[in-house]
């Protein structure tokens, strides 16, 4: 199998500045979760690093930059309460400007000079005598009393392991890990998955190549995407009176806070959603057959909600075909599928693009940290799936704080409302040890218990766990160990405040 290179030219390094032998508080990761937790932790005067792998900043939207990529939140929305920014060029952000904004969030609030690139993270283990953080990284070896990890669920992609995908002659790779200078031009492509970053790259791909492909195991709910021009007068307005951007910023939040409702308490909601999802797919699908094959067998919601308007136009297209009958492998120069009845036909393709997802629910990153008896982060979940309380904390792991952790991810707003609140709970903690003397926290696991119960007891009625799919939110163990089942504001009241009585503490000495 080859590949193409995917260097790109960083904007705000490499550097090279040393890692430090020890810090206060150690970030990994530099996107949405780690500035977050940097600006934070740089407001309160703290001594920290930044560990970041890549050569610039930006996380996901750093390494997601396949042709079409871009936010399904509004731009509005999906950026920082102390970071607006009035210059989004459309209502929903392509990649490049939300990684411009990250970028310009590190530079304007002096986060950059605390990153070090290039420095991956190997393995952390918690030091029980020294009640430090002992960390490995790919340029070296530091401690910290506090590790905050901020990598996030959609950091590592996920490719299937098909039979033969070695053996494979053209070029392979996943949408994250898209090469910077591919030319699909007059190519035979496929694209495997029809999830969120598949329906973005289809119509670009569609567009260039001579065929397309598109491998589909279960067909999504796609909502038509009202994105349009944010008009100049628009962004001078925003600029000139930033008090109307936050209302408008208002107005997108209880919008999108009102989605919760169908998802979790009025089934009737998203009937409705489901015959506009229908109506829109009719409308641009005439042909019945493919209509059948495009129509989801399950409730709107209980996979991610899709936003397309240019994706089923490109599917009906001459050059693109179709097919619902799972992949068993991979040739020199083809795909392999085969139908109920056992039937199997190659599909010939120069080009494979994997949509297929990422790890969030087994993510490798808890595979390299140990706690205080030294099993590792992921051990430790396999026995009852994953938990933190508030998604943050985990019994065992002390001075371990978590960013998008377990059940805090979103299925109908902005995540980076779940992150603001995330980052200031981690800064009142450390505030709270600060005052009373204590050297490390760690939740009772008493108390991490009742929260993971009564995560999934108030999961339970919601269309993602009932909804008639399998998805990404459910872990091997069938639990939803993903979302968080109701409205935002919920979360950022838990976490105003710290709470020492869920926690027990260490102190030096």
């Amino acid at each position: 199998m080859s590949t193409v290179a995917t260097d790109r030219v960083p904007e705000t390094g490499p550097d090279q500045r040393p890692i430090p032998d020890a810090v206060d508080v150690a970030v990994v990761g530099s996107g949405f979760g780690g500035l977050a937790a940097a600006v934070a932790l740089r407001e309160a005067g703290r001594d920290f690093v930044v560990l970041e792998r890549g050569d610039d900043v930006g996380g996901t939207w750093r390494d997601n930059a396949y042709p079409g990529c871009a936010c399904d939140v509004p731009s509005h929305l999906y950026s920082f309460s102390f970071a607006p920014n009035a210059d989004w060029s459309r209502s929903f952000s392509p990649q490049p400007e939300i990684l411009d904004y990250l970028r310009d969030v590190a530079r304007r609030y002096g986060v950059l000079p605390h990153v070090r690139f290039g420095a991956e993270v190997l393995g952390a283990g918690w030091d029980r005598d020294a009640l430090r953080w002992r960390i490995e990284t790919s340029r070296g070896r530091l401690t910290a009393r506090v590790l905050v990890v901020g990598t996030g669920p959609l950091s590592e992609p996920s490719i299937p392991p098909l039979p033969g995908l070695e053996g494979f002659r053209g070029t392979a790779f996943h949408s994250a890990r898209w090469p910077r200078d591919l030319d699909l031009t007059g190519r035979r492509v496929a694209v495997v998955g029809t999830g969120a970053s598949a329906i973005q790259l289809v119509p670009h791909v569609q567009r260039a190549a001579s065929h397309l492909t598109v491998f589909q195991r279960t067909a999504p709910w796609v909502v038509p995407r009202r994105d349009r021009d944010l008009a100049d007068g628009e962004r001078q307005m925003f600029r000139r009176f930033p008090r109307a951007q936050r209302l408008w910023r208002s107005g997108i939040y209880w919008w999108r806070e009102s989605w919760i409702l169908g998802f979790t308490r009025y089934e009737w909601l998203m009937a409705i959603g489901e015959r506009y999802a229908r109506l829109a797919m009719w409308r641009q699908v005439r042909d019945p057959g493919l209509r059948a094959k495009l129509t989801p067998s399950y409730r709107l919601g209980c996979k991610r909600v899709l936003l397309a308007s240019d994706y089923y136009p490109a599917l009906v297209q001459p050059n693109v075909d179709l097919v619902t009958d799972p992949i068993v492998g991979v040739t020199a120069d083809a795909v392999v599928t085969e139908d109920d009845g056992g039937l199997r036909r190659e599909h010939a393709v120069d080009v494979i693009v994997f949509g297929t997802g990422f790890h969030a629910t087994d993510q490798p990153i808890a595979g390299r940290i140990r706690g205080a008896d030294q099993r590792s982060l992921a051990q430790h979940w396999s026995e009852r799936s994953m938990s933190a309380l508030h998604g943050v904390t985990v019994a065992g792991f002390p001075n371990l704080f978590l960013l998008v952790g377990p059940n805090t991810a979103l299925g109908h707003t902005s995540i980076v409302l779940m992150i603001e609140a995330q980052a200031g709970y981690v800064a009142e903690a450390l505030r709270h040890m600060d005052a009373d003397g204590i050297a490390a926290i760690e939740p009772t696991s008493v108390a991490e218990r009742a929260y993971a119960d009564r995560m999934q007891r108030e999961l339970s009625g919601t269309v993602w766990n009932s909804g008639g799919c399998a998805s990404w939110y459910l872990d091997d163990h069938g639990r939803n160990t993903t979302l968080w089942p109701t409205f935002t504001f919920s979360y950022r009241r838990e976490l105003a405040r710290f709470d020492p009585g869920s926690y027990a503490a260490h102190r030096a000495g």
